[in-house]
């Protein structure tokens, strides 16, 4: 969120769970987020005891009944609650006045704020990202979720107040700004996709202009297709609701159109594209055998979930002609295979997880090579002189790949550079100790070699592939893992054997919280993290549960490194003899 500058709220769930406890939650917000979170309320009793929230602006105690909760109670607050509530109004308020200037008057002034006032300032600061407001409860029993809703209404931005920024296609992909308004030409995005009875369901969100039932719009992607909306509807929940049109701001469900997500949709007059989401690199692969290999439906569910999922790849290793699918994890490839088999009826057997190791350089190395081929009639020749270092020294494998041209005159003419630019990108895809793409290097060209008859496009590649390892030689390569921030929850009579487990696997553990529930933060590579789950809920009595997500790649061990290069030659031997 913080890389779109999305504003947000946050809602601290499940106090009527034991060893809740807000406070913390806050200060985690504050530590590990970095979000300048601000109470709007507090609890009215926590684990057994919650009734419902005390509201700080307005003072008053909000409980929630009925069958479902759905009925709000505003009374007052409870004696034992009213100091608290004052002391979490003064902090609020000390936090408010910090980010705006308004509130900071009255608060030098030691004057009580309106109460419109104050939720202007809290609305104003939360949209300009300065400050989260925090609101809390139980959500499966409904209590303090209308507030928080409320606060949905009161504080976030509406669509007209939100600056987004399209990619005018005809201008060379400049960034030009969406007006919001439904009386301009038509743009949407369909960010989510789901399989239903009907076939296809496509959501979109509309960012400016209007379409309708039996309206023509054209896909943006790479096929520029057109398709016809055959239904429009509102989602709510699971429940539909048939529109014949909708403007900017709303989010509606269309059927029959065919597409991935994140494609942008427009009327066809503008040719303009949603900037794309930020999607990392999978972290884990396995091979993927059906155990039908003449199923039907096996590649029409893997090219829905490619669709669905853009952190989900799927390939065919050249090697073996396996299907091999890549994730953000093992339970996130687990939940595909799952879906395989339920959704579609196709039984896979899964390999052995492979995991996403990186390669790079530890050192400058420089490099001087030439590429020369004669085979009658004009032949090949090019050379390339520089250096390859590591984009940062102080963290190996940061960034991903830098060239630099720093030629002087044109020994190379300029219309060969591209290419020997694409050929350290090709060399990049395979590294030298164990094949794996190579990552964080700065390649620096400095000098080189042309020939007025021999030189192409084909040997300044060649060239720029050949200096690629010659260089690496020298340049003390380093062989990377993917490392993973590991949160795992345990009850506090388990916090040990969970401490222990983590260390086993070869984890760093950070940090630890929590009295009755304790929640330990740990760095682990992910290697070492396949059958953790089973593992944890084995020394847990099924009480411990953990997320984790990728990091960085880090330098591996001594010990793996030389076991990985000793099965890459293995392999390479075997190829060889074959």
């Amino acid at each position: 969120m913080r890389r779109y500058s999305v504003p947000r709220l946050a809602f601290i769930n499940k106090l009527d769970r034991e060893g809740s406890d807000p406070d913390a939650v806050i200060g985690q917000l504050r530590d590990k987020l970095r979000l300048n979170a601000v109470a709007m309320q507090i609890p009215i009793g926590v684990s057994g005891d919650h009734e419902g929230v005390v509201d700080l602006l307005e003072r008053r105690a909000l409980r929630f009944s009925g069958p479902g909760g759905e009925e709000v109670e505003a009374g007052e607050v409870p004696a034992g609650l009213q100091a608290a509530m004052e002391e979490k109004r003064a902090e609020l308020l000390e936090k408010l006045a910090d980010a705006d200037e308004e509130i900071a008057e009255f608060y030098l002034a030691e004057e009580e704020p309106p109460l419109g006032v104050l939720r202007a300032a809290i609305r104003r600061q939360t949209i300009a990202n300065a400050i989260t407001p925090v609101f809390m409860g139980s959500a499966f029993k409904n209590k303090g979720v209308q507030p928080l809703l409320d606060g949905v209404v009161s504080y976030l931005p509406a669509p007209t107040e939100v600056t987004n920024c399209a990619l005018d296609l005809d201008k060379d992909e400049k960034q030009v700004g969406l007006t919001g308004v439904s009386s301009d030409p038509f743009v949407g995005l369909a960010f989510k996709l789901e399989e239903g009875k009907f076939g296809q369901l496509t959501y979109m969100r509309i960012y400016q202009g209007k379409v309708g039932r039996g309206d023509t719009i054209q896909s943006m992607a790479a096929d520029r297709r057109k398709v016809r909306i055959p239904r429009l509807v509102r989602m709510h929940a699971n429940e539909m609701e048939d529109v014949e049109s909708v403007g900017a701001g709303d989010i509606v469900a269309m059927f029959g159109v065919d597409c991935a997500s994140g494609t942008t949709f427009t009327d066809g007059k503008t040719k303009l594209s949603m900037t794309s989401m930020f999607v990392p690199d999978p972290v884990i692969s396995l091979a993927l055998v059906p155990a039908d290999k003449n199923a039907p439906n096996f590649s029409k569910a893997l090219g829905r979930f490619t669709k669905e999922d853009p952190t989900f790849r799927v390939h065919t290793d050249d090697e073996s002609g396996q299907t091999i699918i890549s994730g953000m994890g093992e339970l996130h490839l687990e939940i595909y295979v799952e879906r395989l088999k339920r959704e579609y009826g196709v039984e896979c057997s899964t390999g052995n997880p492979k995991v996403a190791f990186r390669e790079t350089a530890s050192t400058r190395s420089k490099f001087a090579y030439t590429h020369k081929k004669q085979s009658g009639g004009s032949g090949q020749f090019g050379r390339v002189e520089g250096y390859l270092e590591p984009i940062s020294s102080d963290a190996l494998g940061q960034g991903a790949y830098e060239f630099d041209n720093q030629l002087v005159g044109n020994m190379i003419p300029p219309e060969f550079v591209t290419a020997i630019d694409k050929g350290f990108r090709e060399a990049m895809l395979k590294g030298t100790l164990t094949g794996s793409p190579v990552m964080g290097m700065r390649v620096v060209l400095q000098d080189g070699l042309a020939h007025a008859v021999d030189s192409n496009e084909l040997a300044f590649r060649a060239a720029a592939q050949g200096a690629f390892k010659q260089a690496m030689a020298t340049a003390k390569p380093v062989l990377l893992e993917p490392l993973m921030s590991t949160e795992v929850a345990v009850p506090a009579e388990f916090q040990g054997t969970a401490v222990a487990l983590v260390s086993q696997r070869k984890g760093t553990v950070n940090s630890m919280e929590g009295a009755e529930f304790v929640t330990i933060d740990a760095d682990v590579p992910l290697e070492s993290m396949f059958g953790f789950s089973s593992d944890l809920r084995g020394v847990t009595q099924g009480k411990g549960e953990y997320t984790m997500e990728y990091k960085a790649h880090v330098p591996a061990p001594r010990d793996k490194t030389e076991l990985m290069v000793k099965k890459w030659k293995e392999q390479q031997a075997g190829k060889s003899e074959e």
